[in-house]
């Protein structure tokens, strides 16, 4: 099992974060539903951190059976679509950018 991890580093624009939750969960979520061979897509918001550690107001996660099934996702059409769309909702709510991590569960 790979999970694919989408971590947004940065800042919702001030009084944003109830709006910037809202509309990845209308607007972006069900793009990333959409990629083949997903198993199970979550998305968590952060409430709290330690203090000095940096900023993820959120954590976007999705699981695949192996690399294989990340590679061919990665090269869809639902791929290009869902990037072009968080490319365009960034803007509205957020400063800061999206690195991504494949994992693969060891226990």
């Amino acid at each position: 099992m790979i999970t694919r991890y989408a971590i947004f580093e940065g800042q919702i624009n001030a009084g944003q974060t109830e709006a910037f939750r809202a509309a990845v969960m209308e607007e972006l979520l069900p793009k990333w539903q959409s990629m083949p061979g997903a198993r199970a897509v979550r998305v968590t918001f952060t409430n709290d951190a330690d203090e000095g550690a940096p900023a993820f107001p959120m954590i976007m996660e999705i699981d695949y059976d192996d690399m294989e099934a990340v590679t061919a996702a990665l090269a869809s059409p639902e791929r290009t679509i869902g990037k072009a769309a968080t490319e365009a909702f960034l803007p509205r709510f957020f400063t800061g950018r999206i690195h991504h991590h494949n994992t693969t569960k060891a226990a």
